[in-house]
């Protein structure tokens, strides 16, 4: 019960306050942790790659325990705040709505998406930077809500760290291209392998609340994304608009082939972006209600 208000409060303090911006972010330091190893350390490699992997997960899982042995130390009511605020940093919904919700009123759409995805964005129409948008609210629904959420209800505050450590790592160096394809491997497959799950979670939820009849219709289509995951919760939000999204896109400058999901329209406007992002509302009571009647159920069986 204990892990379960951790995750609630740890939820609220992310709806209301988003990042703590006056100290340096978790993930930040995660990042230098690999940018440490890179520097120093690489090699085109798997071996290396998986060296990585290691320093990374070992350094964060032991600071997490550390932390986490001295936080029980303290009362239990304090405890459970504390660690609430430090799981809150694992989170992210509140800063992956602002950054994508900025892209309505911003004057250089392109340039204010180009600080949220990878791919190019100079050439893109309206409809497309609208379509990519929608693509990284759904997909990182998963990555910076979902996901930490579940590993935190199941390992605690090392179940947190440990899952941002691993997507991080993949951020970072999870890319099929010259320098990666090798030495980021690693990475990618374990990232692959810890949003399994969460992915289908998250694309569910969307489909629940969509209110859609057919709860795994994403599925079809999902499935053929280049990302055993991230087609999932993009096909639903898909799906829930009513849009296609997909498409080949350029990254780096080179086009590359990629299927669509979702078969409505094919015009993305600013209507279908609000759209997707008034999801956040009904996420965000879906999950908070979802863990208070869970603690309120264990307490009444205590």
């Amino acid at each position: 019960m204990t892990t379960i208000m951790i995750a609630l409060i740890a939820y609220g303090i992310d709806r209301l306050f988003g990042e703590f911006r006056f100290i340096k972010h978790p993930v930040i330091v995660m990042g230098d942790m690999i940018s440490f190893f890179e520097k120093h350390c690489y090699k085109d490699s798997i071996v290396r790659g998986v060296l990585l992997v290691l320093f990374v997960i070992t350094l964060n899982a032991f600071a997490a325990m550390i932390i986490e042995s001295y936080l029980a130390l303290l009362p239990a009511l304090i405890t459970m705040i504390v660690s609430a605020v430090i799981a809150s940093m694992f989170m992210a919904h509140r800063m992956l709505y602002d950054s994508v919700n900025a892209i309505l009123a911003s004057d250089d759409k392109k340039k204010a998406l180009s600080q949220l995805v990878s791919r190019d964005t100079r050439e893109l129409s309206e409809s497309d930077i609208y379509k990519a948008s929608i693509e990284t609210y759904a997909e990182n629904l998963n990555d910076g809500v979902i996901a930490p959420l579940f590993y935190l209800l199941l390992f605690g505050l090392p179940g947190i760290v440990i899952y941002k450590a691993i997507n991080t790592l993949d951020s970072m160096v999870g890319y099929r291209n010259v320098r990666y394809e090798k030495f980021g491997k690693a990475a990618a497959r374990l990232d692959d392998a810890a949003n399994y799950i969460p992915a289908r979670l998250t694309a569910v939820l969307i489909s629940i609340l969509s209110r859609k009849k057919g709860l795994f219709d994403f599925y079809a289509q999902g499935k053929k994304h280049d990302s055993p995951n991230a087609g999932h919760p993009i096909t639903a939000m898909a799906q829930a608009l009513d849009v296609r999204l997909g498409g080949d896109t350029s990254y780096f400058g080179t086009l590359k082939k990629k299927p669509f999901f979702g078969s409505g329209s094919e015009t993305v406007t600013p209507r279908h972006l609000q759209e997707a992002l008034a999801f956040r509302n009904r996420i965000d009571l879906s999950v908070m209600t979802l863990l208070l009647l869970t603690t309120l159920f264990y307490k009444g069986l205590s």
